[in-house]
């Protein structure tokens, strides 16, 4: 099955990690210049910037304020829940912030999401279904194939 090329690119990440101390990844930081960050650490929240950065990449548009992940729910094009497909952004309520990644797939409880900052690196972890408050498509864009029903992962904590 083909998959929408920013996963794709998402998938070129797994296991990077924040540099914990005085120093910060470069990548991570290389990501937010080239987006127009004013910070320059893997510090700062970066789940927005990951999702920025790859769908970037692909050459679909960003929203304007990329690094907040409430951001991305306005983003595109609505996506029901019943008609998700790999690639679909996924916001996730996580007290007054937030958290976006794109889903992979799902089981009856958890939605399965690759992303940036989560537990401070990219990965797959999983993600209580009613923490998911915008399921969203780049507008225009074909979807790639439908739901995927998956098992097992990594459950989720406040770190997303």
């Amino acid at each position: 099955m083909t998959e929408p090329p920013w996963l794709t690119e998402a998938r070129k990440h797994i296991g990077l990690r924040e540099i914990p101390g005085k120093r910060h990844n470069s990548t991570v930081v290389n990501w937010g210049i080239s987006l127009g960050a004013w910070w320059k650490d893997d510090e700062t929240p970066w789940c927005g910037t990951f999702v920025a950065h790859c769908l970037r990449s692909a050459g679909q548009p960003v929203p304007a304020e990329w690094y907040r992940a409430r951001a991305w729910g306005d983003y595109g094009s609505l996506l029901r829940p019943s008609r998700l497909a790999p690639g679909a952004i996924l916001v996730f309520s996580r007290g007054g912030s937030g958290h976006v990644g794109f889903y992979l797939g799902e089981d009856p409880l958890y939605y399965h999401i690759l992303g940036g900052n989560q537990r401070n690196s990219v990965n797959a972890m999983l993600l209580e279904k009613p923490r998911c408050i915008a399921t969203r498509w780049p507008r225009g864009v074909p979807v790639y194939g439908g739901p995927v029903q998956l098992s097992g992962g990594v459950i989720s904590t406040d770190e997303a």
